[in-house]
C-alpha cells in the first residue's frame, strides 16, 4: 500500500516531532487539563497523537489512555517513550480520524491537538468522535487557526509551501458551525499565539525554498504582517506568529 502524503512527511519526521517546541512545550498542552479536569476512572484518546505529548500529559491523570495515529513511526516512537516515561496506562493503535476503531460511546474525553488542518475531512472526525464518546463526554480540540478571507488564505499557503501535507486551517467560526452540525456544545473556546522560529520551521527546506518563504513574509501585504508579524526578516532569527483555536465542547 502506498504511503498517504501525511504518512510520507510525518514519517520522515517521527522524531522531531518529540522535541519540536511548538508540540511539546506549547501552552495549550497544559491548558487542555486545565479545562477538562480529568478524572482517574476516565478513558481517554487522543487522535493524531503525533510525538504524543497530549497522552504522556494526560496519561497520569485517568485509567487508560489511548493514542492513534495514521503513521507507524509516531505510534513505534509513542509507545517506547510511554514504557521509557513509566506510563503503563497508555495504549496505541494505527487509526485514520475519520474512521476510529472503537465502539460507540467508549471514551469519556477524546482530545487531539495542532493535526485537524492535515485531515481530510473535519466534519467526519467530529463525527467519529461524538460517536465513540459516552454521553456528557468531553471533547478538546486544539489547532491552528486563521482569520477569514484573503489574510486567512495567505497564511494557509504559505503552510502549505512548507508542508504540502497541511491542507486548511479554518477560521473560529468554521469550526463552532462544524461542532453545532456534529452534536457538540461549545463550553469554552479560545485562541492562543505561538512565536514561530523560522529557521527551524523551515530546516527542512533548501536554501531557495527558504527564500521564498522569506520573501512571502517580507512582501506580504500590510494586513499580513499585522496578523503575522514578523520580525528581523532579514535577519538570522526571523520570528513569525501563528494562532491556535482551542476548543472544548460536550456531546449531548
Amino acid at each position: 500500500m502506498n504511503k498517504s502524503l501525511v504518512q510520507e512527511h510525518f514519517g520522515k519526521t517521527a522524531a522531531s516531532y518529540l522535541t519540536s517546541t511548538p508540540h511539546a512545550l506549547g501552552k495549550s498542552l497544559q491548558r487542555l487539563v486545565d479545562l477538562t479536569q480529568p478524572q482517574k476512572s476516565w478513558r481517554a484518546l487522543d487522535v493524531a497523537t503525533g510525538g504524543g505529548h497530549v497522552a504522556y500529559t494526560f496519561a497520569p491523570h485517568v485509567e487508560r489512555m489511548w493514542a492513534t495515529d495514521i503513521t507507524q513511526e509516531m505510534l513505534d516512537q509513542v509507545k517506547a517513550e510511554s514504557a521509557k516515561r513509566g506510563l503503563d496506562n497508555v495504549r496505541v493503535t494505527y487509526a485514520k480520524a475519520e474512521a476510529l476503531p472503537f465502539e460507540d460511546a467508549t471514551f469519556d474525553l477524546v482530545t487531539c491537538r495542532i493535526a485537524p488542518h492535515h485531515f481530510d475531512s473535519i466534519a467526519e472526525f467530529l463525527g467519529e468522535v461524538h460517536r465513540v464518546l459516552k454521553p456528557n463526554g468531553l471533547c478538546a480540540i486544539v489547532d491552528n487557526v486563521v482569520p477569514e478571507g484573503a489574510v486567512g488564505d495567505f497564511v494557509n499557503a504559505f503552510e502549505r509551501f512548507r508542508d504540502p501535507s497541511h491542507l486548511r486551517a479554518w477560521p473560529m467560526q468554521e469550526w463552532r458551525d462544524a461542532f453545532k452540525a456534529a452534536g457538540f456544545a461549545v463550553s469554552h473556546e479560545e485562541q492562543l499565539y505561538k512565536i514561530m522560529e523560522f529557521k527551524s520551521w523551515a530546516a527542512r527546506h533548501d536554501k531557495d525554498m527558504q527564500g521564498f518563504l522569506r520573501a512571502m513574509l517580507k512582501l506580504s501585504m500590510p494586513d499580513v504582517q499585522t496578523v503575522m508579524e514578523p520580525k528581523n526578516v532579514d535577519g538570522a532569527d526571523l520570528t513569525f506568529r501563528l494562532c491556535e483555536g482551542l476548543f472544548i465542547a460536550k456531546r449531548a
